[in-house]
């Protein structure tokens, strides 16, 4: 059976992004595309897990031309977006769930040989929490996107409102490590004060937690936090930030400390944040871009 170093599970969806004194676009992938995408080009065996329509497979091509394998389970329906940015502050957005593929059960789960399994889930939909716990007794070591936790759907509007996520206790505990961005942190903690909230989330049970927000990056480990700095020009690849930042992270951490880690993976999400879609470059490039005066300086 072949063994991968990463698996991340959850809904890929197409992005409807109207953005603030722009031309709206429709972007295709959803946190495990973006995730998936800057594991592969790092050079780890990574396999995505994802539920959609077959006719919608096409938007797959991209992940596996980088060599990613799709376990696509069946839906009735693929999951769409509406991303909305009112103002020009990038943390700030407003997201409809117009269509949702259904949650991903244990039933569902291929049988799998990984050494990480990553949960990012686009809302609270995408899986069980009676899956996650079936994962974790199976063994596997799980990380866990707080994002679709904290987003609620309401049925009638399809606005997804954010809002604190039930039993995030217990939700931690199955978690060796915790991904939130500034405001998933804010909702979880009560304090937009990254260093606080990741004290807090510690006690809370987080036991290795990164908190994303736009001009940077903080990692709380083993009793010492790191932060940082994002070096992009320019952003327009906001969607996917904290994925893609997360997800360079864990892949560098599997040979590197924590602080080489986060200073990697600030460098590759500054690049994919100056272009729009997943990370689609090379390990070369997140190099040369470590070795910028800004990053020798932060």
């Amino acid at each position: 059976m072949e063994k991968y170093d990463f698996v991340f599970i959850g809904h890929t969806s197409f992005n409807r992004i109207i953005p603030f004194k722009g031309s709206p676009k429709i972007v295709s992938g959803g946190a495990v595309t973006f995730a998936a995408m800057a594991a592969a080009a790092l050079g780890k065996r990574t396999a995505l897990i994802t539920k959609s329509l077959k006719r919608d497979e096409s938007i797959f091509m991209p992940l596996k031309e980088k060599g990613v394998d799709v376990f696509l389970l069946p839906a009735e329906e693929s999951t769409h977006l509406k991303i909305i940015y009112p103002s020009e502050n990038v943390d700030i957005r407003e997201m409809y769930q117009e269509k949702n593929a259904g949650p991903i059960t244990i039933e569902e789960m291929p049988l799998i040989n990984a050494s990480f399994l990553h949960l990012c889930p686009v809302t609270g939909q995408d899986f069980t929490f009676d899956l996650m716990k079936y994962l974790k007794e199976k063994g596997y070591h799980l990380s866990i996107d707080m994002q679709g936790f904290v987003r609620h759907l309401d049925p009638v509007t399809l606005k997804i409102h954010l809002r604190d996520a039930p039993g995030k206790k217990e939700i931690f505990s199955l978690a060796e490590k915790v991904k939130v961005d500034v405001l998933e942190a804010k909702l979880l903690t009560g304090t937009s004060d990254l260093e606080k909230a990741a004290f807090i989330l510690e006690d809370l049970g987080s036991r290795e937690t990164m908190i994303t927000r736009s001009d940077g990056v903080l990692l709380r480990y083993d009793g010492k936090t790191y932060f940082e700095k994002f070096s992009n020009r320019y952003t327009l690849g906001r969607t996917g930030r904290g994925d893609t930042t997360f997800s360079a992270y864990i892949s560098r951490r599997m040979d590197h400390n924590p602080s080489e880690s986060l200073k990697f993976a600030a460098a590759l999400a500054s690049i994919k944040l100056e272009n729009p879609g997943p990370f689609n470059n090379t390990l070369e490039a997140v190099l040369h871009r470590m070795e910028d005066p800004f990053f020798r300086k932060s």
